[in-house]
């Protein structure tokens, strides 16, 4: 991708590809910030009366954020605080205090020096108990029996009432003492039992404490819960009446409709700043990352920003609050009409950057923004591999399939409906399927013709053998038309190989010489064995134009026959800026002394291949030519021959435009050794009938090769020389070393005997 990106291009393709994207942003931020000017708007405020009645423009049924909350807030409020588990400690604390207040108190009765006064300000003294004066005298007269029984019962009693859960708040507190008395054993002394209840009651402790955190998470579980809340309106119901008291939710009932008179708000125009920054950006980076080609075209360019505007413009009309409009908008046309037209991955990126369009301007509507996507998304990788029109059929079918399971999934928007309104839904569902496909077959004839873009249906019909070029190249140029097979198979098995487009590299193979219907005969291919060589009557230059216009002579027909731009491509730069090299040569040998041969005459006019498709033409091109020409022994003579082909068009900097890696362009001579290896094998020439029986005399192995081969028929050389068999060990070493010249320069078939083409 970087290397595509760094190609030079001229400062107004810059330009352009600017002011496109400018553009498209602009409209978009005007379409997001802009709203819908409605003569029905009304001017209310909340708590004032209302100033008419007012009625639901049509059956409405929303999610109320309003009543939501209230929900939501109501249920978290229900929930209880969420306390700890009694903890064990506390109650222990407890007990050993009390057992140690007992033993105080029990050595206070037992003092025989303190008079009743002094005691009872001893135990007033201890600070954990609140006893009023009555109970302490009971405590001091209380008999031995009585006080051993209140030093028994008192810590277990204590213990028991501190196992159950007190709360650290008054109210716990208080019920939790309240309830002493019946954890103490009922076979206790009365004045026993009071003086324990006493005691027991002043030494409880809350033992279970108030934990935020749990409170919190049971709180955001009920909200959670909470489902959300709908308010429905069926159409001309009444929503305010005039005089009414305006609500907070009649005002949120209106601003969904639509009915609210909106205030300029600079939030809305950050907003669809930031949906069109984010949206853009996304888009540009994807490209960038994935389908780069589309960046550096400006065809390409012109026709994403042409589909933006016109679905931008469909999306701000249909997706508007309504029953069933917004579920007829064409988001899938879109995604089809780009990979049919682009590519699959630019159709997939542009239908991710408008569902997320589709969620913004339908008010984050999930449902909708599945709905578009999906349908996008399925009917975009039905028709990505299209070659009959009947894929448009079952696109259409499909979109309506996925449409009808989208709505299933998410039944909730729909819920409050009549079965009239479901009814009408699923018709829309189908309608849709159905609209999305058509629109995009009429837009793909018409888009398609506007760009000049070569699409797989457009090439399924040029790859028919009975399209009229290729049955004139049947006719008028045999030869070629067996070549120009060969070289297709070879094309499309590189080009599949590396990842390029196969098809568009077989079909741009077949139409890549079909200027040689012009003249037929002055291309060795195509003369019968035998006929007079008509160059032998021309200069070398006359020579040369002849070959060279080849190119020309194909644009001509190409246009003529309405050829889509991207097959003219691969007859313009299939020999690139290359040069006819037999004829330069036989002009240097001809020219007088101090004469200078131009080689800018001899030169193809180019351009060189822009595109790994063209390249790998080339290629091709020129290494079925050379080896049908050469007919090399061995597996080693033709892998040597097809690396100093391929090497020396590396060499000369005809494959500097086309994109091509190092390690794609080995990739493609491993398959063309494959493929060639099949085509080119070595055949055993069997002996004639009538002489097999006669004995013959050994001769040496270097004369046995050369009488087991056949004579191999070209067209003669101007300078007379008969070219050996390949099977001559020289003649197969002299074409692999230099003979043909492959090595020092491009071995241009058609100009020299023994090259990748030849003259007649």
């Amino acid at each position: 991708s970087h290397q595509i990106l760094a190609q030079r291009r001229p400062w107004l393709d810059r330009l352009l590809s600017i002011l496109m994207l400018v553009g498209v942003g602009l409209l978009m931020v005007g379409l997001f910030a802009w709203q819908f000017p409605r003569t029905s708007r009304y001017q209310l405020e909340e708590g004032r009366p209302a100033p008419s009645n007012i009625v639901s423009p049509r059956q409405i049924s929303y999610e109320s954020e309003l009543l939501t909350e209230e929900a939501r807030a109501a249920a978290a409020n229900a929930v209880s605080a969420q306390y700890d588990p009694p903890e064990s400690r506390v109650r222990r604390q407890q007990v050993d205090k009390l057992t140690d207040i007992l033993e105080f108190i029990s050595i206070v009765r037992n003092d025989a020096y303190a008079d009743v006064e002094t005691k009872t300000d001893y135990v007033q003294a201890i600070a954990e108990l609140n006893l009023g004066q009555e109970s302490i005298l009971h405590i001091l007269e209380a008999t031995d029996e009585e006080w051993q029984e209140v030093v028994t019962e008192a810590p277990l009693a204590l213990g028991r009432a501190m196992r159950e859960e007190i709360r650290n708040d008054e109210n716990a507190l208080r019920v939790a003492q309240r309830n002493v008395e019946r954890l103490i054993d009922a076979d206790v002394s009365e004045k026993a039992l009071g003086i324990t209840t006493e005691l027991v009651r002043n030494l409880l402790r809350p033992n279970s404490f108030y934990n935020e955190e749990r409170t919190e998470e049971a709180r955001a579980e009920a909200r959670d819960k909470t489902p959300v809340q709908r308010i429905s309106y069926e159409q001309d119901e009444m929503i305010l009446r005039e005089g009414d008291i305006v609500t907070a939710q009649n005002v949120e009932t209106l601003e969904h409709i639509g009915l609210l008179q909106g205030d300029w708000d600079w939030w809305t125009l950050i907003r669809a700043l930031l949906v069109t920054v984010i949206t853009l950006t996304s888009v540009v980076v994807m490209l960038y990352r994935l389908h780069p080609q589309t960046l550096v075209n400006n065809q390409m360019l012109a026709l994403l920003t042409l589909s933006a505007v016109i679905w931008l413009l469909l999306a701000k009309f249909m997706l508007i609050p309504h029953d069933w409009l917004p579920y007829l908008y064409p988001m899938a046309t879109l995604a089809m009409l780009l990979t049919v037209l682009v590519d699959l991955r630019v159709g997939l990126i542009v239908l991710g950057a408008f569902t997320f369009v589709v969620l913004y301007l339908s008010g984050t509507n999930p449902a909708l923004a599945a709905y578009a996507g999906l349908g996008g998304l399925f009917g975009a990788l039905v028709v990505a591999r299209a070659e009959r029109l009947t894929v448009f059929l079952w696109a259409g079918l499909v979109i309506s399939l996925c449409n009808l399971l989208v709505t299933a999934a998410f039944r909730a928007p729909f819920t409050g409906l009549s079965t009239q309104q479901h009814l009408l839904l699923f018709l829309v569902h189908l309608l849709n399927g159905g609209l999305s496909a058509s629109i995009a077959l009429i837009a793909y004839f018409v888009l398609g013709n506007i760009f000049g873009i070569t699409t797989s249906l457009q090439l399924t019909e040029l790859s028919r053998p009975t399209h009229p070029l290729l049955r004139q190249l049947l006719l008028k140029s045999p030869g070629t038309y067996h070549h120009t097979i060969v070289v297709s198979n070879l094309a499309e098995r590189a080009a599949a190989a590396i990842g390029a487009d196969a098809f568009l590299a077989r079909v741009g193979a077949y139409y890549h010489d079909i200027g040689k219907t012009v003249r037929p005969y002055f291309f060795i291919e195509n003369s019968a064995d035998g006929a007079e060589n008509p160059h032998e009557k021309l200069d070398p230059l006359t020579s040369a134009q002849i070959i060279i216009s080849h190119v020309s002579d194909g644009i001509d027909l190409a246009q003529k026959y309405r050829l889509p731009a991207r097959i003219q491509d691969f007859i313009r730069e299939h020999h690139g800026t290359s040069v006819v090299h037999y004829f330069y040569m036989e002009a240097q040998k001809q020219a007088q002394e101090g004469e200078v041969v131009n080689q800018a005459d001899f030169r193809y006019p180019g351009p060189r291949p822009r595109t790994k498709e063209t390249a790998i033409l080339m290629l091709a091109d020129m290494c079925e030519s050379a080896i049908r020409a050469v007919k090399p022994a061995t597996r080693t003579d033709l892998t040597n021959l097809v690396n100093k082909l391929i090497d020396t068009r590396v060499m000369d900097g005809e494959l500097n435009d086309s994109n091509l890696t190092f390690q794609e362009l080995q990739i493609v001579k491993d398959v063309f050794l494959r493929v060639l290896q099949g085509v080119h094998h070595p055949r055993i020439v069997y002996p004639e009938r009538s002489k097999a029986a006669q004995p013959k005399a050994a001769a040496p192995a270097g004369e046995q090769a050369a009488q087991s081969a056949p004579a191999h028929k070209t067209g003669a050389p101007r300078n007379g020389a008969v070219r050996r068999h390949a099977s001559d060990p020289m003649t197969a070493k002299d074409a692999i070393t230099g003979e043909f010249d492959v090595v020092t320069t491009p071995p241009e078939a058609a100009e020299e005997p023994g090259g990748v083409e030849q003259p007649a």
